[in-house]
């Protein structure tokens, strides 16, 4: 398990995203007389249980999140809104914050800048920045999701593959909107407990020179770009069946269901340039894993129960939070 960094493409370009406020061949299709597609849920979803870290009498209760999600599904959350209720402390997943000391006239100066350092700095389009047999690929599904898009064949091969994954999902009635944290840190702020967000904050001097650095630095990101084909070619239905099964609460599911995930491969495109070295990002993804770790240990030790979320994925795992918690002499219950 390689822990998702959050806020992936934001680590570089979340402050030009910011700014600007806009970011083999295919295989044939099964004939559909052989095929069924997985309906995703809708209305109100239970989700599921949580698991239960304890230390003495201190428990710590983490709810595995998920994404995508289904659309139109709502959470009903009064199963952990009543655990919140007798906790102290509400614990976020980690975060990663991108700053920089940028008025507001000086934002809109960079816009321009942020918009170009989406596309290819030499200015070749994307079937020159791929292999021919990706880029057949590509074609396949862009035009399955996206249509008719000059645009796009622009960008860089990480920007291409964001999009077209974030189409893929609204077309199969899936969303990477966050379902669970706002409604516990509303609950949370209506109780006055304590809401934890372990944040490691990236301070950028320069911001015209980063972008502008950026620009102008290409990626290998074809890695990237090919883990995201290969997700939207063979993983749709899974992702749909393990959106249910989050919803509804089916955790033996859940977990059983493979977890691929492309976001690795980008965030490694992104954190192996030299201006992510330069920003101290090198070892992000340890420094966010540390981070979240010691929040939960202050919070085992000082809180007779805390209400914790994580993504599910870097929650399970030989190398996941769950044995990291282990590690730390700590029971972990599953849930029923």
């Amino acid at each position: 398990m390689k822990d998702r960094l959050p806020c992936a493409l934001c680590l570089v370009l979340g402050l030009g995203h910011a700014m600007a406020q806009d970011a083999a061949p295919p295989a044939a299709p099964e004939p559909a007389t052989t095929r069924m597609a997985t309906l995703v849920v809708s209305g109100k979803q239970p989700g599921p249980g949580l698991w239960r870290v304890s230390k003495d009498d201190h428990d710590l209760w983490i709810l595995g999140t998920l994404s995508p999600l289904p659309k139109r599904m709502q959470w009903e959350s009064g199963k952990v809104e009543r655990l919140l209720a007798r906790s102290q402390e509400l614990l976020a997943q980690p975060s990663v914050t991108v700053n920089a000391k940028v008025g507001f006239f000086a934002r809109l100066a960079l816009i321009p800048t942020a918009l170009r350092a989406r596309n290819n700095p030499d200015g070749r389009p994307l079937r020159d920045q791929v292999s021919p047999s990706l880029y057949a690929r590509w074609l396949a599904l862009k035009q399955r999701y996206i249509g008719r898009s000059k645009s796009i064949e622009k960008r860089r091969p990480i920007m291409a593959a964001k999009a077209l994954y974030e189409e893929a999902l609204d077309d199969n009635t899936l969303s990477e909107k966050n379902r669970v944290w706002p409604v516990l840190v509303k609950a949370a702020k209506k109780r006055k407990l304590t809401i934890t967000v372990p944040t490691v904050s990236i301070q950028i001097a320069d911001a015209k020179a980063t972008l502008k650095e950026f620009a102008k630095t290409a990626l290998d990101d074809e890695t990237c770009f090919a883990t995201t084909l290969e997700r939207l070619e063979t993983d749709m239905d899974n992702m749909k069946a393990r959106a249910n099964a989050w919803a509804v609460g089916d955790v033996p599911a859940l977990i059983a269901l493979p977890h691929p995930d492309q976001r690795g491969a980008c965030d490694d495109a992104l954190l192996a340039t030299a201006i992510a070295e330069k920003q101290g990002m090198a070892d992000l993804r340890e420094q966010v894993r540390t981070r979240w770790l010691q929040a939960a240990d202050a919070a085992l030790l000082k809180n007779e129960s805390t209400v914790a979320v994580m993504a599910i994925e870097s929650l399970l795992g030989d190398d996941g939070f769950l044995a990291a918690l282990r590690e730390r002499g700590y029971d972990v219950v599953a849930p029923e």
